[in-house]
């Protein structure tokens, strides 16, 4: 497919709106599933994004239950589709159990796979074409996070249950997108579970529940943490490569498409809180910047984060990540309250003193089977909300680092902003400078 020319070109306007109306005259699948079902009805996997976590999605969600099925394939690049079909149809969903202990169940795991040729597509516009099949009734959307907003509109005008991965959205305006297609999923009855695994993790539940019960009287403080070292992921640039081509295959490097690492990786203990909460933060104040990954290749975001979320009732939370070599690393979520404190998954210390001891299911997994259950029973969860509000919170502190000014929740809510490039093609796209806090102005 040529995208390079003048009839490739695509406006973010005409992009939403071409998306729009090809899936609204979708046809009824044969087997999708909106009111009570039995237990094995069927349900038939498009993948939207075959990454590493695409395809990890899709080997946990065959590992869900019985009569599962991948049935189509959608990416931009024509070699990466072909890499992910030749690895399903090898090995099955064997080695694609995603990024978590566990493997996929060995009684729902198909022996082999099989793709058609006209069930497998690439380009700007595969997505599209995923979602005219009539016969997928679930699809896993695992592209670089800009996209999801639009992937899940489109996912739900065509009648489809959706699995986003998170973070949903890179920026406000694709923020209320998602709470829209939130709510439209509602009026069809169609499941939405976004990535958010903590979520569906056997201890995670059981230690929030009893905070929230009172077992550390009242939460005074928190705290979320994701040092790590540097991420290791880049695509060395080739000179065939335009500007976009190689943005998109660094995609983790450049905000418009990941939305920085508070957003893309952090949001997911960020999420942990909010949950414990059971709200959002109303202002954030933050601070970060580009110390070790100075290099133009790496893009223009951040290398690390620090900041402060302030919830309604005055608690505060400390929120860091930072992604830089030989320091000490950290990654979890703690509260500190009036009679005790938790790590929120697995210890309760303080008055009432508590310490989960049992086995549980890879989350990762744990996800997927409780969509699919929601779906059967035609109680379909809906989880774009939550979701939606916890990636708001990671931008808003976000937008406080880069711009060095507190943030409030609802400047970021009505916030105009819009990281979408103008032409979704390959071609130009010049890369912003890296935010400088004093100077960079948030809208």
């Amino acid at each position: 497919m040529n995208m390079t020319g003048s009839k490739s070109e695509v406006t973010r306007r005409q992009f939403v709106k071409r998306s729009s109306i090809a899936v609204a005259g979708a046809l009824v699948a044969p087997h999708v599933i909106t009111t009570h079902a039995a237990p094995d009805d069927p349900i038939r996997i498009g993948l939207i994004g075959c990454g590493g976590r695409g395809m990890g999605a899709v080997g946990n969600a065959l590992g869900a239950g019985p009569n599962v099925k991948l049935v189509a394939l959608a990416d931009l690049f024509p070699e990466k589709l072909q890499k992910a079909r030749e690895q399903f149809e090898k090995e099955g969903a064997e080695g694609n159990a995603g990024w978590a202990p566990g493997t996929v169940s060995k009684e729902a795991k198909p022996t082999s796979i099989k793709l058609a040729d006209d069930h497998c597509f690439s380009g700007f516009d595969a997505y599209k074409k995923l979602l005219e099949i009539p016969e997928i009734n679930y699809v896993i959307m695992a592209t670089p996070p800009h996209f999801r907003p639009i992937h899940l509109r489109a996912t739900i005008e065509a009648g489809k249950n959706a699995f986003i991965e998170k973070p949903v959205a890179v920026d406000p305006t694709g923020v209320r997108s998602i709470m829209e297609s939130g709510e439209l999923a509602k009026k069809k009855n169609l499941g939405i579970v976004a990535g958010t695994q903590r979520r569906h993790q056997q201890n995670y539940q059981e230690a929030i529940k009893r905070i929230q019960d009172g077992a550390v009287g009242k939460i005074i403080a928190a705290r979320a943490y994701w040092n790590q070292g540097t991420h290791q992921q880049y695509e060395k640039r080739q000179p065939q490569w335009s500007d976009m081509e190689w943005q998109l295959r660094n995609w983790i490097y450049f905000t418009w498409l990941s939305g920085d690492i508070i957003v893309e990786q952090h949001l997911h203990n960020i999420d942990v809180i909010n949950w414990i909460m059971g709200t959002h933060p109303i202002k954030a104040y933050g601070m970060g910047g580009r110390t070790v990954r100075t290099s133009p290749e790496f893009g223009y975001i951040y290398d690390q984060f620090c900041v402060e979320f302030q919830y309604p009732n005055e608690v505060r939370l400390t929120s860091m990540c930072r992604q830089i070599d030989n320091c000490s690393n950290q990654i979890g979520e703690a509260v500190a309250g009036s009679e005790g404190n938790s790590n929120c998954q697995t210890i309760i210390t303080g008055s009432n003193p508590w310490r989960f001891s049992g086995r549980f299911r890879n989350p990762y997994e744990q996800e997927h089977a409780d969509l699919i259950a929601s779906i059967r029973a035609g109680q379909p969860l809906n989880e774009a909300q939550r979701a939606a509000e916890s990636t708001l919170t990671a931008i808003m502190g976000r937008e406080s680092a880069y711009s060095g000014q507190i943030i409030d929740w609802d400047s970021a809510l009505e916030s105009k902003l819009d990281l979408s490039p103008a032409k979704y093609e390959f071609g130009p796209l010049p890369v912003p400078p890296v935010a400088l806090p004093g100077i960079y102005d948030f809208e």
